[in-house]
């Protein structure tokens, strides 16, 4: 699939790390570090704008090695990026650790996964099929 890109950063495009990668790396695009408090919350440039085939999203995600060895996460994970969308691509982080933590120019800061959706049009029903679960809702299935 192609998908067209401006890059405005002075970073590489966005790319797969390895051949089974779902996920692209996506960098910070900064003109000087920032430093991200303890709960704090801030939204970083990525230099990247782009055009998305109707019927595509790209999810934002974050980085499992910002998650868990420094507490660096985005608040509305997983983003979407709608295909109508022209404006630079910003990441929102949140900082859940107990340390400050400095974002450089260039760092990996989240992770996009391009993905295909379907539109829904509703049908208005007065009941539903049933099914083995039924009404369960959460921890339903997780003990006996």
């Amino acid at each position: 699939m192609f998908v067209k890109l401006i890059n405005k950063s002075h970073h590489p495009a966005p790319s797969y790390a390895t051949t089974g990668s779902a996920g692209m790396d996506i960098r910070a695009n900064l003109t000087e570090p920032i430093v991200l408090e303890p709960l704090g919350r801030v939204l970083i440039p990525t230099g990247l704008y782009m055009e998305l085939p109707f019927g595509y999203e790209a999810q934002i995600r974050p980085r499992s090695g910002l998650a868990t060895k420094h507490g660096i996460t985005l608040p509305n994970s997983p983003g979407t990026i709608d295909s109508d969308y022209r404006g630079e691509l910003m990441i929102p982080l949140i900082n859940l650790s107990r340390e400050p933590f400095t974002i450089q120019d260039g760092e990996r800061i989240a992770q996009m996964v391009v993905a295909r959706h379907e539109l829904v049009e509703w049908e208005l029903v007065s009941d539903l099929e049933d099914s083995d679960r039924g009404t369960g809702g959460f921890g339903h299935t997780g003990r006996e």
